[in-house]
């Protein structure tokens, strides 16, 4: 299972890539096609704005980018004694991956949290074992399986 949920988490971080690098390539290109008008000051304001629009979406690649490499350091191999980045923890409360923060995911029919080490629910899981408890927001997690 925590092969399938890795996996999942990879093609959702290659689809939203591709789909930031296709959105950063129609705003070059648009701002290529802008031809000089007579309304100088309008066409300035909207060459800024793709300007805007270029680092905005080049940040968001730049971040999926930086995400991925994380996820692809994480060795899913191992198997977890004690919680560690890479560990899929099952509590009563749920799947958690401890991985990078990408949410709630499906894989294989099953819901998951895909939640970052440096999250604050993450950093109260790290070295934590299976039987234990731990609370966060009056909310208390018994971690049944790690795998």
């Amino acid at each position: 299972m925590k092969e399938k949920v890795y996996k999942h988490c990879l093609a959702i971080l290659n689809q939203k890539a591709v789909e930031l690098d296709q959105a950063l390539k129609s705003v070059t290109e648009a701002a290529n096609n802008e031809t000089k008008s007579t309304a100088g000051d309008k066409h300035e304001t909207s060459r800024a704005m793709m300007q805007i629009e270029q680092e905005k979406l080049g940040k968001q690649l730049k971040e999926i980018r930086d995400q991925k490499a994380e996820l692809e350091k994480i060795d899913i191999s191992k198997p977890s004694a004690k919680i560690a980045k890479g560990t899929l923890v099952h509590s009563d409360k749920g799947l958690l991956f401890l991985s990078i923060g990408l949410g709630k995911i499906i894989a294989d029919g099953e819901t998951v949290f895909a939640i970052s080490p440096q999250s604050p629910l993450g950093k109260l899981l790290i070295g934590k074992k299976e039987k234990d408890v731990v609370e966060m927001n009056a909310v208390k997690y018994t971690i049944q399986k790690l795998f």
